[in-house]
């Protein structure tokens, strides 16, 4: 691969901007180079990510404005992409052997879920509150790409993803384990904040569209909704599944002071 060629090939993938490149390195990522513009102004961050880079032998090549253009995913690169190696799916299971029956324990299920701007703010809120994993579907969904990765502002390179072929058999193995399954439905008439999260627990958070699917839905211990007063339908997926995360962590916070 010539120095500039697109990182599509090999297995490879760029991340973009200089928090997300940040949180790669600090993430220990395997990144086969990082490519800065020549006059990029050197705050804080790209002290720490030359820095890094130098220290752990990543080569640092120095370039022009529209170079990094042609190897951008997103357009908005701040002057800064990492070639990596694609990104390492975890598998349920073995997340599942390694928690302790006492732990609390959070997952996120996404069922449709296919923008990355999406993906990338619930991950930003899953890593605030130090969720488990998310657990995505291998068809039909977002993936971990430059996009999601830039709009969680790096807390992908954190966070324990799960790509699974079926949803409803992996709440089928989560319910075996003691997880109990919250779906956010908004035409349920059980309010969110009225529910008694249990320690393990999963929410589902469906497309802004078409919500969870039925099958998935008819597998949920508890539908909940978010009241609302106005005139739009639905909130965005990535809100949605805020407030409800943050409910969940407040809860079983308190539980424990």
């Amino acid at each position: 691969m010539s120095r500039f060629s697109r990182a599509k090939k090999n297995h490879l993938q760029t991340v973009e901007g200089r928090r997300s490149v940040l949180e790669s390195i600090r993430a220990d990522r395997k990144i086969q180079k990082i490519l800065l513009y020549k006059n990029i102004e050197k705050g804080k961050y790209l002290k720490e990510i030359i820095h890094t880079a130098e220290t752990k032998n990543i080569e640092i090549i120095y370039c022009q404005s529209d170079e990094l253009d042609k190897q951008s995913h997103t357009k908005k690169h701040q002057g800064i992409i990492a070639v990596v190696e694609d990104p390492k799916y975890h598998k349920l299971n073995d997340i599942l052997d390694n928690i302790s029956d006492s732990k609390n324990s959070l997952f996120i299920m996404l069922d449709g879920i296919q923008d990355p701007q999406n993906f990338g703010a619930i991950s930003r809120t899953a890593d605030a509150i130090s969720v488990e994993s998310i657990i995505i579907p291998e068809r039909r969904s977002v993936s971990i790409s430059p996009g999601s990765i830039r709009a969680s502002s790096g807390a992908l390179e954190h966070i324990k993803v799960c790509r699974v072929t079926n949803l409803n058999n992996s709440i089928k193995e989560l319910k075996l384990r003691g997880f109990t399954i919250y779906g956010l439905d908004g035409k349920s008439s059980d309010i969110y904040a009225d529910i008694k999260f249990e320690l393990k627990s999963v929410i589902v958070i469906g497309s802004e569209g078409k919500g969870i699917s039925d099958l998935v839905k008819k597998n949920c211990d508890h539908l909940v909704s978010i009241p609302m007063s106005g005139r739009v339908e639905s909130l965005n997926a990535s809100v949605s599944a805020s407030i409800v995360m943050y409910d969940y962590f407040m809860k079983i916070h308190a539980k424990k002071h």
